[in-house]
This record gives structure tokens, C-alpha cells and sequence, in this order.
């Protein structure tokens, strides 16, 4: 058994001070946001809890990426959550809302992901572009509404079939991540659209990420398993959720391209596929002394993050050497996020 970090009395009372609250009130660590994140986040809860026993099982709750930020900006003490899971980078507003309220965020990349695009095993086959799967799910494709319903619409190669799209909701960072690495640059391959960006950015954002709300494109919330069973027992149907989810369920369903790149593990990891991404944890350094186990958490983290790791093995895709390495390192230390690389 690994040997447990000790309480910290004098941060635990600070904590308490700041909280208006028993720091007894609460002596499990708690984690919150992505949807995406929390199967990752519940394999190192669980490890955790066999490495240290003495330590009640961590609290995570899927609330969605900005959603968590939200809660864990929101202060310091026992009421506030201990660490984000975030599939895509917090905002600068999102920072500015953390020091507002006191909160120093420390940003760890503790692995990769990828917004995959899937159907059933022996669903609908599209081969798409991102050109093209921006035209289908854009309510505004290059300024214009969004006049195709099926997807022969589109490309005449593609099925005689309906478009239906099912997709997370605005306050997933799957979503942010979709319209930032999928749908923009799939808006940017029209040059007088991309030409926006300079002159009027408010109406580029609009046409390049705004998802149209016709029925084509139709939210389920913060639980990816569920696209997983829409798909499953629909076949003419698309789904958009984390990578981690198509590995989850081989067997039942299949990825589609993206300009002729699978979404696998190799295509991930090397950013040949266009939707990869890295995923995050924020930890309130506020936090790390006064909560009990919550260092011992973070270094779980690194414990089961590598290539052969446990999480690797449940559809992660593990960062670089030196990303770990880094990473490692700001756990150790506890650096807080330099709010000057955010956008």
C-alpha cells in the first residue's frame, strides 16, 4: 500500500474558515464536469480507493465540461468542488471567474481523447470530410440556412437517407471540441467564409460553430452511453462522442472517417485525425492540503496515465513522454494556470 499524504490541520482549518463550514462536513474529495472525462475519473476513484483505504471513495459527477468549470470557479471551501474534468481547455472568462472567487487553478493534461463520429456495426458508411459533415450539422453551412435533409443532399456518393445526427449539448466539452476542431475547419475550406474571422468575428463564430435546430442534429444530454444505444438499435443514425466510447463498444458500432482518417488509437495519438484533442483536469490548489487524500488522488493520476496504464487500456489515448513528464511535474508542484495561454 502507498503511504497516505497526512491533513494538513492548519490548511484544513483555513479551508474551514473560508467555507463557514466544519471542515468535517466533508471528507471526500469531490470532482465534477465532463462526461467524457468521468469514466476515466471513475477508474482512478477507484484505484485510489484501493491504494488508500483509509480514505472515503472520491464523489464525481458528469455536470458537462462547463458546467464543472462552473461549479469548481465558484469558490473556496468544503461546498466547492476539489478538482474539474474537462475535455477541452478552460475558458479566459472561465479563469477570470476562478480569481474572482479566489481560486487558484492548476491545469493538468493527463491524457488524449478524440471526437469520434460513429454508427452501428452495420450501420450507415459515409467516408466523410469535415467539409462535409459541417454542411450537414452547421444551421448556417457558409452563411446560408441549412437546406439538406438527406445526406445525398450533401455529397450524391453518400446514401439516399435521412440526416440524423445525435450529438452532446451545449455545455459539453464534446461540443466545444466538435465545433472548434471539426465544424471550424470545415468552415474555413470556404475562403470568403474564413475571410469573416478578420473582419466580422461574431458572425464568424456564429456560421462556423452554430448547430442547426431543425431535428437533423438532436441533443441527448451528458450521457454519452446513451448515443451509444440510439445508435445501436437505429442504423441510419450518427452519433458524436469521445473515442473512449466507439473503443468501449467495438463490437457494436463502427467509426467514420474523417478525410480519410480512422478515429483509432494511432490516428489519435499522432493528431492525424482531425477531431484529437487533449483532456484536462483542473485541481484547486486551495484545496490539495486541507482536503484528506486529495494529493494522493492527483498522483494516482500519474500512476495510471502511461501507455500501458489502466486507463490507456479503457480508450485513452496517453500523452507524449514529455507531456507526461511536464504534467507530472506541475502535480508536484502545484503551479497555477498562466492565464496568458488562454483564449
Amino acid at each position: 500500500m502507498k503511504t497516505a499524504i497526512g491533513l494538513s490541520l492548519v490548511a484544513a482549518a483555513a479551508l474551514s474558515a473560508c467555507s463557514g463550514q466544519n471542515a468535517a462536513s466533508r471528507d471526500q474529495i469531490k470532482a465534477v464536469g465532463s462526461s467524457t472525462v468521468y469514466p476515466f475519473a471513475k477508474i482512478a476513484a477507484e484505484e485510489f480507493t484501493r491504494d488508500f483505504p483509509q480514505f472515503p471513495s472520491p464523489i464525481i459527477e458528469a455536470t458537462g465540461t462547463g458546467g464543472g468549470i462552473k461549479l469548481f470557479c465558484s469558490g473556496v471551501g468544503v461546498q466547492y468542488p476539489d478538482i474539474a474534468n474537462a475535455s477541452r481547455r478552460m475558458k479566459a472568462s472561465e479563469y477570470d471567474t476562478c480569481k474572482a472567487n479566489g481560486v487558484d487553478p492548476v491545469e493538468v493534461v493527463f491524457g488524449k481523447d478524440g471526437v469520434a463520429i460513429a454508427s452501428a456495426a452495420d450501420g450507415i458508411r459515409l467516408d466523410l470530410t469535415v467539409r462535409e459533415f459541417y454542411q450537414a450539422i452547421a444551421a448556417e453551412p457558409f452563411g446560408q440556412p441549412n437546406t439538406a435533409q438527406r445526406w445525398n443532399d450533401i455529397n450524391p456518393a453518400f446514401p439516399d437517407e435521412p440526416i440524423l445526427v445525435y450529438g452532446p449539448p451545449p455545455t459539453s466539452g464534446t461540443r466545444d471540441a466538435l465545433a472548434e476542431l471539426i465544424m471550424t475547419a470545415g468552415c474555413r475550406t470556404d475562403n470568403a467564409t474564413a475571410g469573416l474571422k478578420e473582419t466580422q468575428e461574431d458572425r464568424f463564430e456564429r456560421i462556423c460553430t452554430e448547430v442547426r435546430t431543425d431535428g437533423r442534429f438532436v441533443e441527448q444530454g451528458e450521457n454519452d452511453n446513451l448515443i451509444v444505444q440510439k445508435l445501436v438499435t437505429n442504423p441510419k443514425a450518427v452519433g458524436v462522442f469521445g473515442y473512449s466510447f466507439l473503443e468501449e463498444n467495438a463490437d457494436r458500432l463502427q467509426g467514420q472517417t474523417l478525410g480519410g482518417v480512422e478515429p483509432d488509437y494511432e490516428n489519435i495519438a499522432s493528431n492525424a485525425y482531425p477531431g484529437a484533442r487533449p483532456l484536462y483536469l483542473y485541481m484547486k490548489k486551495q484545496h490539495m492540503e486541507a482536503v484528506p487524500g486529495l494529493k494522493d488522488y492527483a498522483a494516482t493520476w500519474v500512476d495510471i496515465w502511461g501507455k500501458d496504464g489502466l486507463l490507456a487500456r479503457k480508450g485513452m489515448i496517453a500523452s507524449s513522454p514529455g507531456v507526461q513528464l511536464r504534467n507530472k511535474q506541475l502535480i508536484a508542484a502545484m503551479t497555477p494556470l498562466d492565464p496568458a495561454e488562454l483564449k
